[in-house]
């Protein structure tokens, strides 16, 4: 009978040693590259949260300039207020963008949009998001700081060029139970390291409604397979959860490889012979 997996063993960590971990790697990256700072879109969400946060312990507040990105047509109010509380609590510097004229007059320059585009009118927002955080990062000589996490990488939850489109990625070997842990350590408020995650991409979106599973299951089931190295079956019986959601959320993950992988090319030998 396979060892019972709950998710206190998922979030049983050092957190001292990954706090350390991932603020030697952000001055790394800044060194290394000898870029002035960072940019990052502060959602009023967990992952986002907690990668400004330790940012701001990094490398210091001056050199992490937070964006606001909503789009008031559909992010919640209090995403926009929980994301400002944040940013005045370090004195951060903060800039509020409202994309919905963006996303208008996109959409409004597509041929073939129509009303009911849901998704893919929510990627259009990632992307527009995407677009201003790099536009701040050309324009201030600075890396924009990505805020994905090992389980949404795992599933492929995030948005190819959007969210995904990033510098570095300084939480993507923590899990979304982890991550939120670490929040509180760092002095995140409760209310926010534990609200339900949601990209918000179109309104009522939340991750784990659109996912069909909750991210405690998702995160006892990755620790199972990858770092426990356990089969479906074991892992199902570990962990509790059922053997189809497994194979759900590993269908996710192959499906999405393409999202974790640099676009694909013919091999140079194949295609060029000097003559």
């Amino acid at each position: 009978m396979a060892k019972r997996v709950t998710i206190d063993d998922v979030i049983r960590i050092d957190y001292d040693k990954a706090y350390r971990a991932i603020t030697d790697f952000i001055r790394w990256f800044l060194e290394d590259t000898g870029l002035k700072g960072f940019v990052i879109g502060v959602s009023g969400g967990v992952d986002s949260a907690t990668t400004y946060y330790l940012a701001v312990k990094a490398v210091g507040v001056d050199k992490v300039q937070a964006l606001i990105l909503h789009d008031s047509t559909v992010t919640p109010k209090e995403d926009v207020e929980d994301a400002k509380s944040l940013v005045k609590a370090v004195g951060g510097a903060l800039h509020i963008i409202d994309i919905a004229p963006i996303v208008e007059a996109f959409t409004s320059a597509i041929p073939i949009y129509e009303q009911s585009d849901v998704v893919p009118v929510g990627n259009v927002r990632a992307r527009v998001r995407m677009t201003i955080l790099y536009y701040y990062a050309n324009k201030m000589g600075r890396a924009v700081l990505g805020t994905g996490d090992r389980s949404e990488a795992f599933l492929g939850y995030f948005t190819k060029y959007g969210d995904g489109g990033v510098d570095l990625l300084p939480i993507a070997p923590l899990l979304k139970s982890q991550v939120r842990r670490l929040a509180v350590r760092l002095g995140v408020p409760e209310g926010v390291a534990f609200k339900p995650s949601s990209p918000r991409l179109w309104a009522g979106q939340t991750a784990e409604g659109e996912l069909g599973v909750s991210y405690e299951q998702v995160d006892v089931v990755i620790h199972a397979l990858e770092d426990l190295k356990m089969d479906v079956e074991e892992a199902a019986e570990a962990t509790g959860v059922p053997i189809d959601v497994i194979n759900r959320m590993l269908y996710m993950n192959k499906t999405s490889r393409h999202k974790r992988q640099m676009p694909p090319s013919p091999s140079i030998l194949e295609v060029v012979r000097y003559l």
